[in-house]
This record gives C-alpha cells, sequence and structure tokens, in this order.
C-alpha cells in the first residue's frame, strides 16, 4: 500500500535536461545550482523524495520544495528568488566566479585566497568577497586535518570498542587507558601579569624548560573517575606499575576491560606475560589511527586546556603536584562523558566521507586529464 500523497509526474524536455546536466557536470557552476539539477534530474527518473534524499545526502523536505519550485516555475524556479531590501549591485556571474575561483584555484603566490587579493582578481570589494563567503560557508584560511585508519579489523574494532560504551558488560569496570608523554614543566622568563578590568592575562612568549614528565591515566566511563600515575620515563615498565595499581584500585569481584591504542609499550611480551597471570583483564585496541575511539584522550584535552596550557611551574615536581591535584578534585564530582553515536552511524559516517573524497579525486583525475590533451 502506498504511503502519502502520490507525487505529481516530473518530466523534463530535451532543451531542460541538456541545461540541467549542464549545470550538473560544469565546474564553474555555483555548487547550490548544481545540487538543485541534481534533485531534480533524479526526480525526473521517477525516484521517490526519500530516495533522492539519502543518495544526496539532504532532508526530503528539501528534495520537496525544489521539486514544486520546479513544476511551478521550470528552469526559472532553481535560481535564488530576490530578496526584499535593496537591490543587489554584484552579478549573479559575479558571485559564481567569486565561488569558482575560492573553490577551483588558488593565487599565484599563496595556498588560499585573502579577501584583498580576490578581490583584485575579480574586480569587486574585499568586503563584497567576504559577504559572499560568509553566504557559501566559504573559509580559504582555515584547513581540518584527517586520517583514515588502514587496519584491517577497523569494523570490527569499532563495533567491539563501541559496543563496550553503549552496553557495557555486568560485573565489569569499563577503563579508557593511555599515556600522554613529555608533558613539560614551562616556566616563563618574566612574571606573569595578571587580568585586570579591560586587560587580558598577559605573558611573556619565550619561557624555560625545567625538564618533562608522563601521565598514565585510566577513566572510568561509568563514572567518570580517573586513576592516575606519574613517571618520568615512559616504557613497558612503567605502564606494568600502572596495570597493577589499577589492579590494586578495582575490586577483585570485578573484571576489568582496557581500552587502549596500539603503542609499542602496550604489546611487549612484559606487558603480555601480565596480562596472562591476571585472566580478569580483557583488552580492547583501538584501530590505527583512531585515537577518537579513545575517551580518555578528551580528558587529556581537558586537562591541557585547564591545566597545562596556561600553567607556569618552575619544576617537574610542581607540575606533578598541579596534575595530581587536578585529577584529585576532579574525582570528587565525577562526570562522565556520554557516548552518543551507535556504531553504524560511525561506520555510515566514514563511509559518507571515503566516497565524497574519492569523488573529489575522481573529479581532479578527470580535469587533470582534460588540461594535459589540452581539450
Amino acid at each position: 500500500m502506498t504511503r502519502g500523497r502520490p507525487l505529481p509526474p516530473l518530466q523534463l524536455s530535451e532543451e531542460e535536461r541538456r541545461v540541467l546536466e549542464g549545470y550538473e557536470r560544469r565546474r564553474k557552476t555555483a555548487q547550490h545550482l548544481a545540487f538543485r539539477a541534481r534533485i531534480i534530474l533524479r526526480c525526473a527518473a521517477g525516484e521517490s523524495n526519500m530516495l533522492v534524499a539519502h543518495q544526496l545526502d539532504t532532508t526530503r523536505e528539501t528534495v520537496g520544495r525544489w521539486r514544486k519550485r520546479f513544476l511551478e516555475q521550470r528552469l526559472d524556479g532553481l535560481h535564488d528568488e530576490p530578496r526584499p531590501g535593496a537591490p543587489r549591485t554584484i552579478s549573479d556571474e559575479k558571485v559564481e566566479e567569486i565561488v569558482t575561483l575560492t573553490l577551483e584555484e588558488t593565487p599565484e603566490n599563496a595556498t588560499h585566497w585573502s579577501t584583498r587579493d580576490l578581490a583584485r582578481r575579480v574586480g569587486v570589494s574585499p568586503t563584497t568577497v567576504f559577504r559572499v563567503w560568509r553566504a557559501f560557508g566559504l573559509q580559504p584560511h582555515r584547513t581540518e586535518s584527517f586520517h583514515l585508519s588502514n587496519d584491517p579489523l577497523f569494523v570490527e574494532k569499532v563495533r567491539d570498542i563501541v559496543g563496550l560504551y553503549l552496553n557495557p558488560p555486568e560485573h565489569a569496570v569499563v577503563l579508557c587507558v593511555d599515556e600522554k608523554t613529555q608533558i613539560q614543566a614551562l616556566d616563563r622568563k618574566q612574571p606573569v601579569l595578571p587580568m585586570l578590568p579591560g586587560q587580558p592575562e598577559r605573558r611573556t612568549h619565550n619561557y624555560r624548560r625545567h625538564g618533562t614528565t608522563s601521565l598514565f591515566a585510566a577513566l572510568d566511563i561509568a563514572t567518570g573517575k580517573v586513576i592516575g600515575s606519574l613517571h618520568r620515563r615512559h616504557r613497558s615498565s612503567e605502564f606494568k606499575k600502572f596495570l597493577q595499581r589499577i589492579d590494586a584500585e578495582v575490586p577483585e569481584e570485578f573484571d576489568v576491560h582496557i581500552v587502549m591504542d596500539n603503542s609499542s609499550t602496550h604489546k611487549t611480551r612484559v606487558i603480555e606475560r601480565w596480562l596472562a597471570r591476571h585472566p580478569r583483564f580483557h583488552v580492547h585496541f583501538t584501530p590505527t589511527y583512531s585515537s577518537w575511539l579513545n575517551q580518555v584522550e578528551r580528558w587529556f584535552a581537558i586537562l591541557t586546556t585547564k591545566m597545562i596550557k596556561r600553567g607556569a611551574h618552575h619544576s617537574v615536581v610542581q607540575l606533578e603536584k598541579d596534575i595530581r591535584r587536578f585529577i584529585e578534585v576532579g574525582n570528587r564530582d565525577p562526570s562522565p562523558f556520554t557516548w552518543t553515536k551507535s556504531a553504524d552511524d560511525i561506520l555510515k559516517s566514514i563511509q559518507r566521507f571515503c566516497e565524497r573524497t574519492a569523488a573529489v579525486h575522481q573529479l581532479q583525475k578527470k580535469c587533470d586529464a582534460t588540461s594535459e590533451t589540452g581539450h
């Protein structure tokens, strides 16, 4: 039985199909127009709004809105309607040129555009470039990093660890374990000037180093409490001592599930023999390049922000004292992190990212081949 109202048929003339396919393929088409063209082409193929929304990673309401606009106004309906207020002084062609240059080219003497460089190239004001960038969500000055895991057991490990977070085993403690190594005891070369009304805290940019320490930490995902241990060196022998401390602090009637990365100190024969002698310990390794799965990494970020980054320490002893106090105060009123995404949600998100990345590379290869052949 068909649910909902039947969709009005959407048929294209040869000219409309040619224009829409041109919008979709042409590199210099504004991305919003290319996206709307993809919606109409798929709707014209007889696909439902829900299926089109799933394919294009958008909402069913968005697909329905542009289907209705096209049926009412045809190709003109895909362009933005005039807005109230003073008329625009910049044409659609100029907006398209700004967006296309931002996305597809770079200046000769830089890795990315500035508003002034692009304004000189296009022949508009820097304010106009800024407004177009803001309207399209473009930020050429920003960059983000990523690293996809090449672990052959990536899917299995994700499901294993996320399963621990969302459905922890009974009569067991789940601990996220890792080390924050080479924490430097830094002291500013001149006194820090305190914050005053209308003036932020001020400090010198240069500093003195007074040595380093390493923090071994285990975050209890159920309570948010942290077991911490500080050592001047970072070896398997220190990690073994930390495991012994965990063994002493966790009641004997509980199994211990440890989530940790693939660091060499975690896989030595010394550690393997110790774990074999303590069968209540169960180890769950995160996939390679996937430290984001380990919740203690988030706790390390909080420690860095609140204690280490702006701290001034005259010695390693003082640094270690402050870290121990941070752990002690936090354990008085702990607050666990709330894990919300299922393994399926994570894997689907990574799949979409891989598909977008592959599509970009394929498009780049086609453009490079076209430029090489001169066509």
